[in-house]
């Protein structure tokens, strides 16, 4: 490790990259410590500490909504963008074609950068809108100047952290959305950790003990679930050329056990959160069967077993989903026909697709139940302890060990690359 280290720091060019992504970071953290005016902080942090979907939405905003701060949106609508044109891609032909070009690829960043503003706006109209009509102690009586002051200021600060994580996934050691995330996570776990430090009871020592071993074994889970894969053999035919031959080699096909990443989980929380957020603005409503409506529906969302069932549901029905818009059996199996590849004991072409199809089925099987009780792990411990501040985030720790191994695996890369180039 220590080499590994010393080989970093010798690489120049490595060396700066990894200093700038670590200053954009600082920048970013400190941005989210900045808050809006006029917003009762105390009051905010009461209310995201009693609400188990904001805490959801804190999560992906890097942990700046919580501060009410210029980055309270986070990288949210710059995500939501990016899904939308990714399962567009998957339903329009065309832009699908595009996608497989690098001049379509960057029209599609081009298009996912711009849809990311209206988006960013209309978001941050709803949250505050909803923190409004949920408490007038969070922010009382604003002005519409200062609503809309508010509304620009926080969706210039999702453009913001948007350019950031460009700027940083260029310097090629991490992906810097999923660091913006990874920071406000960590970010929110050292405070926490300050927090049982300093209100510490020798009587809950083993309560401690026992949170940090499910830490540590949940972190053992999703990092051997992230890297498992099944590698089914490829045999490719021998071809003969004159007089050489070509082929005839032996490789395999990874089908990932986790090929959805948090995908499915970002989508189930936005489909968990719509609901209750729409009934938000309809609570006050003057026809008495809407306001009972929004009223029934915040209740039912709120009821911690309704919400941990379907929650779980629809984080295992998304790990399908998303899986079988990235995967394409079918493709695959044309391009092995193709290149003159097959798997042993199966023909080519339609049962080749039907042989990766149901043995992706099974394989996703696992990783779908992983995603779903890692994402109501929360609610399992809160079940069992009734300690809400000792609660382990098991979607954070899905996130923070795929970033650092995502991070782990480009720094490698670049500097095995600099060991070819300087043989």
């Amino acid at each position: 490790m220590y080499d590994k280290l010393i080989q970093i720091w010798k690489a120049r060019d490595l060396r700066n990259s990894i200093l700038f992504v670590l200053g954009m970071l600082a920048i970013f953290r400190l941005a989210a410590h900045i808050p809006i005016p006029g917003v009762d902080a105390q009051a905010l942090k009461d209310f995201f500490a009693s609400n188990q979907i904001l805490g959801l939405m804190n999560i992906f905003a890097g942990g700046g909504m919580k501060n009410f701060s210029i980055v309270m949106m986070g990288v949210g609508p710059y995500i939501t963008s990016s899904i939308i044109f990714q399962l567009l891609a998957m339903i329009i032909p065309k832009l699908e074609e595009m996608n497989k070009e690098e001049s379509g690829r960057q029209k599609i960043n081009m298009w996912t950068r711009w849809m990311t503003v209206p988006l960013a706006v209309l978001e941050a109209y709803g949250m505050i809108t909803l923190l409004r009509r949920s408490s007038h102690l969070i922010l009382g009586d604003i002005s519409a100047f200062n609503l809309f002051t508010m509304i620009i200021t926080v969706a210039a600060g999702t453009i913001f952290l948007m350019w950031l994580g460009e700027l940083m996934t260029e310097k090629k050691v991490g992906n810097g959305i999923s660091l913006l995330i990874f920071a406000g996570i960590v970010s929110g776990l050292l405070q926490i950790s300050q927090q049982v430090i300093v209100t510490f009871d020798p009587s809950k020592l083993y309560m401690i003990l026992g949170f940090l071993a499910i830490s540590i074994i949940t972190i053992v889970g999703v990092v051997i679930v992230n890297e498992g894969q099944r590698n089914v053999p490829v045999q490719y035919a021998r071809q003969i050329r004159g007089n050489r031959m070509f082929g005839g080699t032996s490789t395999h096909l990874p089908l990932r056990v986790n090929m959805a990443g948090v995908i499915p989980i970002i989508f189930a929380i936005s489909v968990v959160i719509f609901p209750p957020m729409i009934a938000q603005f309809f609570i006050h409503a003057r026809t008495a069967f809407i306001a009972n409506a929004a009223e029934w529906i915040i209740g039912f969302f709120q009821n911690q077993l309704v919400y941990a069932i379907l929650y779980f549901l629809l984080v295992f029905a998304f790990t399908y989903f998303y899986t079988e818009v990235i995967f394409h059996p079918t493709q695959i199996a044309e391009n092995l026909q193709k290149q003159g590849g097959f798997i042993p004991g199966i023909r080519p072409g339609r049962h080749t697709s039907e042989y990766l199809a149901n043995t992706t089925h099974k394989i996703i099987f696992v990783g779908a139940l992983f995603l779903g009780v890692i994402a109501i792990l929360p609610l399992i411990l809160r079940y069992f302890t009734g300690i809400q501040s000792l609660t382990i985030g098991g979607t954070s720790l899905l996130i923070v060990v795929s970033v650092v191994i995502e991070t782990v695996k480009q720094i490698e890369s670049q500097l095995t690359m600099r060991e070819y180039e300087g043989m």
